[in-house]
């Protein structure tokens, strides 16, 4: 969803050079420490308190030490700090991400403990290759903080440092990202007003919980608290190994450069973030065999014990929906969802061993699954799904009006509980699809044809769309008449989730290292792909390719959205009834009125990306087939044709009277505003630019002057006599002749304005030349027409004219 329904672009991680295997250790040399410390028991006094675990955490007069081993010293640890508490109004809640860092300290000279921050950006093919030589040089750590060394204690060796001030005050590896300060407005850190809590040790990981206390002029009194927890979690001594990404398959990935010997030039490289999931010794060979074993360390999810009991059943489900996902990649039980141990009082939810469903009692309609991976290999190392209370509001009005035509039980504002349940199970695994590693697929829905969403057998059996990691939330194309039950209504796991968590979780005993796994992918995905095309990843959504959109169903944009529309038109005389609810003053129907234009916007741009775009399908040299491809002539042809239907034929419906005296609204603007936006975008240089591109790319395509003149087609058509439609008529007419006047005239509308490639194309010749023939269609409309449609036509001749006659001044 969009907080998420952001975050997610590849990502960049920061890192710095470290080999590809074992990290090399640095004995930390305990003679160079000088005699001149003080005795240990100086430091640590008989009344400190000490906890054992990754390093021994002792507190002493109100101050921290941190006893570290030598076998730690050039250690690699990820650094994560979350929110625990937040001030009302907020953007951001308990549980919720501040900072992530990779750390490593070092022995120093002069008694001295040096903490680094680990900057990897670059790495080489093999240890020996003389270009890690000439890397070395060039990549050194940032040193973030220096500790004295305090003493050591005499019973192990191991260095103690004072760590208090870390902690308490400000310290870019501990506290907040200077991002996060900057987009929350906080200045400075108020000292006497910051304090730790506590701090703990576990096996692998140490537990920091503060209250700081920052400057903030938004704020009523001058200043916020805030509770955060910071963990330091040991990496694994020895990286997993790391998969590198194939943009046909929809996985997070952190980007390094590669430096190798037997090259010619650096690659850029992607490393897949997933978790460690490797067979048990033991079981190796039955999984070569193709046999399903269990990993050895299963992926585990725990449920917020402050999520209402009712809900926890659903949440668990959708996590434990990807068990069958997993078994393609040769694993059974490889996830698991599990209620929090309430009682244990070992675990702590702030714990980065552990991850956790947090829910958040927001009112902010959303749900989010960030990861935490290893820099050096892209292992996730765990996940804290956000889940906010206000979800079943976005799914609860979602299912109303995309559904309510379908199933009876959507005709409410509230759902039965065993509906919202699974709703909440439907978002719940694509979160987790999430946190596991994988992408948005906004292209998986086209695998569908359109008929099909409407055959009951069939869309019952394999669900509306192939990933539930697509945005494509209910299957607004059935009609009633269809009877599609709700197995053919919600989301669900589907053929490309499976395939997708096959490619990355998949392990390759034989393969000797990355370079030949990524050769064997390689292939896999392309036999795969000419095998199926319907695995296609179409990414985000957010290229040109129509194929690939966020809230639509099916291979043809057009036929879907008339047949979404068909419901709409269900909906909208309903809806007075289905969302009443006792004292409510119309605030729910207001809310889902908003709910169904706003659906009747999405119809529309879904049909607008198919004029003037590509499909784009990523391909490697060994597929066949072409990479990008006009839209086909015809279903440009369509959509424009759909404007006209659909838009430029007022949509009265959606304003109905005996909704429209009950709620505030302002129908004309908002129909009027639709249709001058729409005609903003198809008569810009650059619209028109696009389609000559294709024309002039590929035989056969869409030309400038087709588009303009079906366009014409769907504006300028004669008045029917029903005054309100001939009122948006008639400004959507004066609308087109300003949109080409602004096309034709730039330097007007700026005369400091230097033209594009757009306007140094031709598009302004085709312009010129549509609004001639234009004038004369004009003045053929105007035969035969009276009173107000005849002073119409006359403006707009002479709105014409004026344009005309200062190109020609222009020209002249």
């Amino acid at each position: 969803m969009k907080k998420l329904f952001v975050i997610i672009s590849i990502l960049a991680a920061s890192q710095q050079y470290a080999y590809s295997q074992a990290q090399p250790e640095k004995k930390a040399d305990s003679t160079q420490l000088k005699s001149t410390l003080q005795p240990y028991n100086k430091v640590i006094g008989a009344n400190a308190k000490t906890k054992v675990g990754l390093f021994a955490v002792t507190q002493a007069d109100n101050k921290y030490y941190f006893e570290i081993p030598d076998s730690l010293f050039n250690r690699y640890m990820l650094t994560v700090t979350r929110y625990l508490a937040t001030p009302q109004g907020m953007s951001s809640f308990g549980g919720e991400k501040a900072n992530e860092q990779t750390i490593y300290f070092e022995k120093g000279n002069n008694n001295t403990v040096y903490l680094r921050s680990l900057q990897y950006r670059q790495d080489v093919r093999k240890p020996d290759d003389m270009l890690a030589k000439a890397m070395a040089g060039s990549n050194e750590n940032p040193i973030v903080s220096a500790f004295p060394i305090k003493t050591t204690n005499p019973t192990n060796g191991n260095v103690v440092i004072e760590v208090t001030d870390a902690f308490k005050k400000e310290n870019p590896m501990f506290s907040l990202a200077n991002s996060e300060k900057s987009e929350k407005k906080l200045t400075s850190l108020a000292d006497d007003k910051s304090f730790i809590e506590t701090i703990n040790t576990y096996p692998i990981n140490i537990e920091v919980k503060t209250t700081k206390t920052y400057g903030n002029s938004l704020a009523s009194a001058g200043s916020v608290t805030l509770r955060l927890n910071t963990s330091i979690v040991l990496l694994p001594k020895v990286p997993m190994r790391k998969r590198f990404f194939d943009e046909r398959v929809g996985f997070f990935a952190n980007k390094y450069v590669l430096f190798d010997d037997d090259q010619q030039r650096a690659q850029t490289k992607y490393i897949v973030q997933r978790y460690r999931l490797e067979p048990k010794d033991a079981d190796i060979k039955k999984y070569q065999a193709g046999q399903l074993v269990e990993p050895k360390k299963q992926i585990v999810y725990y449920i917020d014990p402050a999520t209402p009991k009712k809900w926890r059943p659903y949440l668990i489900a959708g996590i434990n929906d990807w068990q069958k996902a997993f078994e393609a990649a040769g694993f059974k039980n490889a996830i698991i969802g599990k209620e929090w141990p309430e009682n244990d009082s070992t675990m702590s939810l702030e714990d980065a061993r552990y991850s956790v469903v947090r829910y958040y009692a927001s009112e902010t309609p959303n749900a989010y699954g960030p990861r935490i991976s290893d820099p050096r290999s892209g292992e996730i190392i765990e996940s804290h799904v956000g889940w906010f209370h206000n979800v079943m509001k976005l799914v609860q009005g979602w299912y109303m009006i995309q559904a309510g035509p379908l199933d009876p039980r959507a005709r409410k504002m509230h759902l039965d509980d065993e509906l919202m349940g699974q709703l909440i199970r439907f978002v719940s695994s694509h979160e987790i699809g999430h946190t596991i590693g994988l992408r948005h697929n906004m292209g998986a829905s086209y695998a569908t044809p359109v008929e099909k969403l409407r055959d009951k057998k069939w869309v019952e059996a394999n669900g509306h769309t192939v990933s539930i990691m697509d945005y494509a939330r209910f299957n607004y194309v059935a009609q009633p008449e269809d009877n599609i039950s709700a197995k053919g209504i919600y989301p669900r796991i589907g053929m490309y989730d499976r395939w997708a968590i096959k490619w990355g979780y998949t392990f390759f005993p034989k393969a000797k290292d990355e370079f030949e796994e990524e050769n064997i992918l390689a292939k896999l995905t392309t036999d795969s792909l000419t095998a199926n095309p319907k695995l296609w990843f179409g990414g985000e959504g957010k290229d040109e390719d129509p194929r690939s959109q966020s809230e639509d169903l099916g291979d043809n944009s057009i036929i879907a959205s008339d047949y979404g529309i068909k419901n709409l038109k269900r909906v909208v005389p309903n809806l007075i009834k289905w969302t009443y609810e006792p004292n409510d003053a119309y605030n729910n129907l207001s809310d889902m009125h908003k709910s169904v234009v706003r659906q009747y916007v999405r119809y529309l741009y879904h049909v607008l990306k198919n004029i003037g775009n590509n499909y784009v399908t990523k391909r490697t040299v060994e597929e066949k087939g072409l990479v990008y491809q006009p839209v086909p002539k015809a279903k440009v042809k369509a959509a424009v044709d759909y404007l006209g239907r659909q838009l430029f034929e007022a949509p009265l419906w959606l304003y109905p009277q005996e909704i429209t005296q009950l709620i505030p609204t302002k129908a004309t603007d908002e129909i009027s505003d639709q249709q001058n936006q729409t005609l903003t975008m198809l008569l810009s240089s650059g619209m028109l630019y696009n389609i000559n591109q294709k024309a002039l790319q590929f035989e056969g395509a869409y030309t400038v002057p087709e588009f303009l003149n079906d366009l014409q087609q769907t504006v300028w058509i004669k008045f029917s006599g029903n005054e309100k439609s001939d009122f948006f008529r008639r400004s959507s007419q004066r609308s087109y002749v300003e949109k080409l006047g602004m096309l034709l005239l730039p330097k007007e509308l700026d005369a400091t304005k230097v033209l594009n490639n757009a306007l140094r194309s031709d598009v302004r010749l085709y312009g010129q030349q549509h609004l001639i023939q234009l004038r004369a269609d004009v003045e053929k409309l105007m035969v035969g027409s009276s009173g107000l449609n005849k002073l119409h036509y006359k403006n707009i001749l002479v709105d014409i004219d004026k344009i005309l006659s200062k190109i020609n001044k222009t020209d002249s």
